[in-house]
């Protein structure tokens, strides 16, 4: 693992595979840090130059002060992939990652070689919702939300039958700084890039959990129906977090995509 202080925040990352490879860059989502990447950048840094990383408020990254916006997040995201040399990457994101994802092509769009939005949507839940869980949060503490957040996250057959992983998932939560939490909840309550989505361009792939409670299917397949040229695709037996709950399903996905657009 490194660390680099980039814009004014010390960010946590880090990388496996060729160094010349084609480079894919992972952001992870609310409440959770870069390991839940883990078996999926095993299982592709073989043929690519896999980067992941804690956003600010994070893992093992700085718990700078907040509010978060979601520009300010694209902006650290951006900030690595300099401090990395990587001119052109594809880039994956997971919920908030999502938004993140699309917000950096939007700013960017020359650098991004492909796009990869899962579970996630240009505008994620309301004021009230972000409020309410801010206010839980900054008063009560991460422990207070985890069992909500969780039948969230997982379907009910990844509760019954997997209770020692989601025991680790709890403690990942719980983990994550209150304040750095509730600073990027104040990032999704402030996102809306539902009329600027239009203009993305990269090879873009959108992948949903048809059982996801945070960003229901349709939500997300509107999301997708709004970028040109995207393609949608539901992941069965899954929530919102695919990657721990069907890491094999959405690995073959994204094999596929890049095997499309980072290998032409």
């Amino acid at each position: 693992m490194a660390f680099t202080q980039l814009n004014n925040v010390r960010l946590h990352w880090r990388e496996a595979g060729p160094a010349d490879a084609p480079a894919i860059i992972f952001a992870n989502s609310l409440g959770t840090d870069c390991r839940l990447w883990d078996e999926i950048a095993h299982a592709l840094s073989d043929r690519y130059r896999v980067v992941l990383y804690d956003k600010r408020g994070h893992g093992l990254s700085e718990n700078a002060p907040g509010p978060y916006s979601i520009a300010m997040l694209a902006d650290d995201a951006l900030a690595l992939a300099d401090h990395l040399g990587l001119a052109r990457f594809a880039f994956v994101g997971l919920s908030i990652g999502g938004l993140i994802a699309q917000q950096i092509a939007l700013k960017a769009p020359e650098r991004l070689t492909a796009l990869v939005i899962c579970d996630s949507a240009a505008k994620i839940g309301d004021d009230a919702s972000w409020n309410a869980r801010i206010k839980a949060v900054t008063e009560n503490g991460l422990a207070s939300i985890a069992g909500p957040v969780m039948e969230r996250w997982f379907t009910p057959a990844f509760h019954a039958e997997r209770q020692v992983e989601l025991q680790g998932w709890i403690q990942m939560l719980c983990g994550t700084p209150n304040d750095g939490y509730a600073a990027a909840c104040a990032a999704l309550r402030a996102a809306d890039l539902t009329d600027k989505i239009a203009a993305i361009r990269p090879p873009t792939l959108v992948v949903c959990g048809d059982g996801d409670q945070s960003t229901p299917p349709a939500l997300v397949q509107a999301t997708a129906a709004r970028i040109p040229g995207a393609r949608f695709e539901l992941i069965e037996h899954c929530s919102h977090i695919p990657p721990a709950e069907q890491p094999a399903a959405l690995l073959a996905l994204l094999a596929r995509h890049f095997e499309e657009h980072l290998n032409a």
